[in-house]
């Protein structure tokens, strides 16, 4: 396949170029966190975004989307990637209405599918419940019930989980942490009895929630894909959350090394630019061809998802962890060939270069990625 952006694809990017670039610069993100903004995102900006038709991007027409695709909602992201916008676009859209499309059933697509592409409902994925993403290691329990069922546990770092109208819970039937199998998809109602949300700040100024489940009710016909057989649609829905925050990861990319070549292109010592020394020119043709290399595999993994291959998943591993680590190469350039004027809150710097740390960590990082695509390729 040409890895090229179609018409109607270039179209899309650069009108959400213009809108992010207008409504939403690193600014707004600082201001978030300077305001300690309770949403982690801006209500007003998400309401425009609506109107904009973004959460229905992926959603079938059927139930209120536009069907564009996941390279649309790659290049939306991108750019929305570009001044960090936060917004409830990677959970809610991404991550929950794929879950939705993947293994809900057809009354549950009924219901909240419209519902998503509307703005009227954000959703969060209930997961991790450790400091690293480990998919299986789940601990969380699901009962049966009178009623349904009743889940028990803690789930960490759940991504606008304190702003979640829906939550789904990952959570164990049988087996023990670790195993595959015995993992079911429930879809809990934020506010029941026995959910306890707390919020918290992760390093990137973004907000996530700490949530606790004390035989919280969940019934029985709300669920993700198969009972104790959760695993099959959950990576799916991950590879498609990992190919989506690349997406994201490659703006933030274009952005900082775009701030480092004009910086080397200005900044003067011993009367010449410091780009001009053979050192640091090097340095930064490496990171061009990184950045290069990026997008074609960014562009590869989003292509993939749409055309259905059967190589999703290894496209989805070798996309983040080739992200991961050209962010992180990208941000420590950045950082250091600012010098200290990088270490300054007042510039932007730290702003990438924290994002970096925390989305390389989000849905795993290249070590887990590494060991996965080498699992995936039979060694």
């Amino acid at each position: 396949m040409a890895l090229v952006l179609n018409e109607d694809q270039q179209q899309l990017k650069d009108a959400a170029h213009a809108f992010i670039q207008d409504k939403s610069p690193v600014s707004a993100l600082r201001k978030l966190r300077d305001e300690e903004n309770p949403d982690g995102f801006d209500r007003a900006l998400w309401a425009e975004m609506v109107e904009l038709g973004w959460p229905g991007i992926i959603i079938p027409e059927e139930f209120g989307g536009s069907e564009f695709g996941y390279t649309g909602l790659g290049v939306v992201l991108q750019e929305m990637g570009r001044t960090l916008t936060a917004s409830p676009m990677v959970s809610t859209v991404l991550i929950g209405a794929s879950a939705y499309m993947l293994g809900a059933s057809d009354v549950r697509k009924k219901a909240m599918l419209p519902e998503i592409a509307a703005g009227k409902k954000i959703v969060a994925l209930a997961l991790e419940e450790g400091p690293r993403h480990a998919p299986y290691n789940i601990a969380t329990r699901g009962g049966p019930s009178v009623d349904g069922y009743r889940i028990s546990g803690e789930k960490t770092f759940v991504l606008d989980g304190q702003v979640a109208d829906e939550l789904i819970v990952v959570a164990r039937e049988s087996g023990e942490p670790g195993d595959r199998d015995g993992l079911t998809l429930f879809l809990v109602d934020a506010k029941a009895p026995g959910v306890k949300i707390t919020p918290t700040r992760m390093a990137d100024s973004r907000n996530a929630a700490n949530i606790t489940f004390n035989g919280a009710s969940a019934s029985g016909d709300k669920i993700i894909g198969e009972k104790k057989k959760g695993a099959d649609v959950l990576d799916a829905i991950l590879d498609r959350a990992r190919i989506g925050l690349a997406a994201e990861m490659l703006g933030a990319i274009e952005v900082a090394f775009e701030m480092t070549v004009e910086y080397l292109k200005t900044r003067q010592q011993f009367g010449r630019p410091i780009g001009s020394f053979q050192g640091l020119a090097h340095r930064a043709a490496e990171m061009f061809c990184e950045v290069e290399l990026s997008k074609s595999v960014v562009l590869d993994a989003l292509s993939a998802i749409d055309d259905n291959r059967d190589d999703i998943a290894q496209a989805a591993s070798l996309a983040k962890a080739r992200l991961n680590d050209t962010f992180h190469l990208i941000s420590c350039e950045m950082l250091q060939m600012h010098g200290g004027i990088g270490m300054t809150d007042e510039a932007d710097i730290g702003f990438y270069m924290k994002r970096a740390r925390v989305a390389a960590a989000t849905f795993g990082d290249s070590a887990f990625h590494r060991d996965r695509y080498a699992t995936l390729e039979g060694y």
